[in-house]
């Protein structure tokens, strides 16, 4: 490897953010607030990487009157910092509409405004995120016998470049589910691309849509489409007997306290099980009574008339989905009878939630160096730091996929705040030793794989080179 000139050196980030979805938009604002209040020397030096080509957030399912499940208190700042300039009602402070929001008497705003704040926020962060470039891997960097810092290769339309950090922060999200052996087609979707999809369809008349699923997105879909397409019927699939209502009485929302993180994080095994058979009716596969209600008021009304466009297909599953260029068949099958019923839609939409990615699926030969439990499930410290190998002393810190060491508020924007400011103490808390800094031109590897008994290669990326150390 060439040897780097003074002038060329990269700075070593303090930390590297992989996602730019609301929990790594909190920590970017609650990193720009720490480095407004400190001087220079305590300031962070942080950098995200997001491949979409702007910030967004579920947009194929911002139905134009879909509403949040949680309070705009629980935006990306409030519970961590009241007064922070980042909050819902600053923002609607300056779109001008704080005042009509008050006299709405809400605590649930349009899920589309929402969307519209966490843009705005992350506007006035811009500068620490680079968008259309997407993490391909992750090398680690070794010294005096440990890895104290990693390297991340990221590609965009310039190419391969390497970024050095202290920590990573990954937020990744989560990936659509689809029942084994269905995939994505013309007319099979996945809710999560409806509102893309359902443009598609502008200009045909569709005569049937089948829903598939018992949540809230589930049910969204189905008053949706039969508002969006008045000629259509929408069938309603589920293995229940109808839409289960959720739990957000004001003792059950307690699951989602901050303190509740703790008191998860400390319970024995068979207690956090039963945690989650308790209170997951505050989040799973439930839906929000008023649109339960509205439903069924709509089913009853359209059987007076004669006019039944929405059926509910109850206590039955889908057990097979067939695509052809002209229709889609799905065969919906009593789980009482097994009794068939099929049904030729136009678009079967699935509305069968989301799982997450695998959190170290990135790190290659780092991935080695966490540790996991007796299940296999990365094990996770209070902090939201993985618990690694001693010779791993880079922090590697997980915003979701952490559902079982800290409870239901893993992957939700309950507790985002507070979980931004938890992890931004631990970097502080931690330390920020001093390294040289090293030019990292994007086809040097961060050590040959012999130099340390685990493999070291990023997944998917060649990278060859000679050795570098921090």
């Amino acid at each position: 490897m060439s040897q780097a000139r003074p002038g060329d050196a990269a700075p070593i980030h303090d930390l590297i953010g992989i996602g730019f979805g609301p929990s790594n938009v909190a920590l970017a604002i609650a990193i720009s607030e720490h480095n407004a209040r400190s001087g220079t020397r305590e300031a962070v030096s942080a950098q995200f990487f997001e491949q979409q080509p702007a910030f967004g957030w579920h947009r194929g399912m911002l139905i134009d009157d879909a509403t949040m499940q949680v309070s705009f208190l629980k935006d990306l700042v409030t519970l961590r910092n009241p007064a922070s300039e980042f909050s819902f009602l600053c923002y609607l402070k300056s779109k001008g509409r704080l005042i009509d929001f008050i006299n709405h008497k809400n605590l649930f705003p349009l899920r589309v405004e929402f969307h519209e704040y966490f843009e705005w926020a992350a506007a006035q962060v811009d500068d620490l995120v680079s968008y259309d470039h997407e993490v391909v891997g992750v090398t680690p960097v070794l010294r005096d016998g440990v890895v104290d810092h990693l390297d991340v290769t990221v590609r965009s339309g310039e190419g391969l470049t390497v970024h050095r950090a202290r920590n990573l922060v990954i937020g990744t999200g989560l990936r659509p589910r689809l029942p084994e052996g269905v995939e994505r087609g013309d007319k099979v979707w996945h809710t999560s691309e409806l509102l893309t999809r359902v443009g598609e369809l502008d200009g045909t008349s569709p005569a049937r849509f089948v829903v598939v699923g018992a949540g809230q997105s589930a049910a969204e879909n189905v008053a949706y489409l039969h508002r969006r397409f008045p000629e259509a019927e929408v069938c309603a699939v589920f293995s229940r007997y109808g839409y289960s209502p959720a739990d957000d009485s004001g003792f059950a929302n307690k699951i989602f306290d901050p303190d509740a993180v703790d008191e998860y994080f400390a319970a024995p095994g068979n207690v956090k099980r039963r945690l989650m058979d308790y209170h997951g009716n505050t989040n799973y596969s439930v839906v929000d009574i008023d649109l339960i209600d509205d439903l069924y008021r709509e089913m009853y009304r359209e059987k007076v008339l004669g006019t039944e466009r929405l059926r509910f297909l109850n206590v039955s599953r889908l057990a097979e989905v067939k695509e052809t260029p002209e229709k889609v068949r799905a065969t919906v099958k009593s789980l009482v009878t097994g009794e068939e019923t099929l049904l030729d839609a136009d678009v079967v939409v699935f509305a069968t939630g989301y799982h997450p990615v695998d959190p170290l699926g990135l790190l290659g030969g780092v991935a080695d160096l966490c540790l996991r439990d007796d299940e296999g499930r990365v094990r996770v410290e209070r902090d939201y730091r993985v618990t690694t190998d001693a010779a791993l002393r880079s922090g590697i810190y997980l915003q979701g996929g952490t559902e079982h060491t800290h409870g239901i508020t893993s992957s939700l924007l309950s507790n985002t705040a507070i979980r931004v400011g938890e992890i931004l103490a631990s970097v502080l808390d931690r330390g920020r030793p001093s390294a040289v800094e090293v030019s990292l031109p994007a086809d040097a590897a961060a050590l040959h794989p012999e130099e340390i008994d685990r493999p070291v290669r990023a997944r998917g990326v060649n990278l060859s080179g000679g050795t570098t150390v921090g």
